[in-house]
């Protein structure tokens, strides 16, 4: 495991949890013993999780809504995590989904975290609850009070709680907030932020909006399709952030239709798909998702060949 230490308020100024950050697929096996007869592979995870850092990018996020975790036990929640920080070493960073319905869950899975060697903390506002703007501070003041460098999640579409660049000025003013994920899909959200907040760093939560994130001046890609491509996604951040936009727009173009899937209800099953399409595992999920429908499944293959076709005619 690795050392975790806690940091006072001068080392948080200079922590970064920028960078791409691949928010983990996770890969199940046939067992009639596990939930809905699915067991976690944790060798093909820890696999995955290495091959990601050996491509390029920067780190891995496991327990996202991308790796299932309100599909897990706690024990395999756990595990999971513990998988990922095993696997990556000192090679690069984990930050731990630690989302949970209210502050106490949240934090306790902070605890865990914080036990379990990661690096950073990602973290919702209370799940299944529309919670109100004293109610979100409370809930980010607990994680935060951990220890570990908090990265905010604003999904206004799933959780209903939206991270207004208000609300997320307030939000940052509390110790160890260092970063917010945005996956409002509203690339003004950006400057907003920077403008209200200027301390704390934005993450790109979604891959369709990405270059454009960057461009205005996102340090971070909090990512799902790097799954499939992370060292074509690598590549393109580096682009990005080295403002060379004429050949950033030139990879990212051909890619953008199958990225697009990661904002759709599906986008589990769809990167899962896209894993298999360039020999990687993807595999099931586990319910209340369930195959893409025929239609899906076809309209994604044709997006990810599209994809392909033009990484393979770059490389040639």
């Amino acid at each position: 495991m690795k050392e975790q230490s806690f940091m006072s308020d001068t080392q948080k100024q200079s922590l970064s949890l920028g960078g791409v950050v691949v928010a983990t697929a996770l890969p199940y096996r046939e067992d009639a013993s596990a939930p809905a007869g699915l067991a976690v592979d944790y060798d093909k995870y820890a696999d995955h999780c290495r091959w990601l850092v050996e491509n390029g990018c920067r780190g891995v996020g496991p327990n996202g809504s991308l790796g299932e975790y309100s599909s897990l036990t706690d024990d395999e929640r756990r595990r999971v995590a513990r998988t990922a920080v095993e696997a990556v070493g000192d090679s690069g960073i984990v930050v731990v989904g630690v989302h949970g319905v209210g502050s106490h869950q949240a934090k306790h899975w902070a605890e865990v975290a914080a036990e379990d060697g990661a690096d950073g903390l990602l973290c919702l506002p209370p799940t299944m609850y529309r919670a109100n703007r004293g109610e979100v501070l409370a809930h980010f003041e607990a994680v935060a009070s951990v220890g570990l460098p908090v990265m905010v999640y604003n999904n206004p579409i799933d959780t209903k709680v939206d991270l207004t660049p208000d609300l997320v000025a307030e939000i940052a003013r509390i110790d160890n907030i260092v970063a917010i994920k945005e996956f409002s899909g509203d690339v003004r959200r950006v400057l907003e932020i920077r403008e209200q907040a200027p301390g704390l760093e934005v993450v790109s939560g979604a891959d369709d909006v990405v270059l454009e994130s960057l461009l205005m001046g996102a340090t971070g890609w909090f990512a799902g399709f790097p799954n499939v491509f992370p060292a074509e996604s690598a590549r393109l951040y580096d682009l990005a952030v080295a403002g060379k936009l004429e050949e950033a727009r030139a990879l990212y173009e051909p890619l953008v239709a199958a990225f697009r899937w990661d904002s759709r209800t599906e986008f589990v099953q769809a990167i899962k798909l896209g894993m298999e399409q360039v020999g990687r595992y993807g595999g099931p999920c586990r319910p209340p998702r369930g195959p893409l429908t025929p239609q899906m499944r076809e309209q994604v293959q044709a997006d990810m060949a599209r994809a392909i076709a033009s990484l393979e005619k770059r490389a040639v």
